[in-house]
């Protein structure tokens, strides 16, 4: 008898993962500039207000999330890391 390694496997599992990290880092990177290029009086500091509160509101898992739920807040946090980012850098290069 041959058995088929539970190994095998896992590619599939994580490959879900990773699309849906990039999907959702994705989207709200889209919904992110939009915002900017549609608001004059978005700035950096609104940005990084709501950083801020993914930052306590990922902190704050005492009931426990998905897996589904957190890998799409830790996306959207890295999505706004890489704006804010983005952002800066930007601004640094026109000045």
């Amino acid at each position: 008898m041959v058995k088929t390694p539970i190994i095998d496997l896992m590619p599939e599992t994580i490959d879900w993962e990773d699309r849906k990290y990039q999907e959702a880092f994705d989207d709200e990177t889209r919904l992110l500039a939009r915002r900017k290029a549609s608001d004059a009086s978005c700035t950096i500091d609104d940005i990084q207000g709501i950083l801020d509160a993914l930052y306590i509101l990922d902190g704050n898992n005492a009931t426990g999330r998905s897996i589904v739920q957190q890998i799409t807040l830790s996306a959207t946090i890295a999505a706004y890391e890489a704006f804010i980012h983005q952002w800066k850098k930007e601004i640094t290069e026109q000045n």
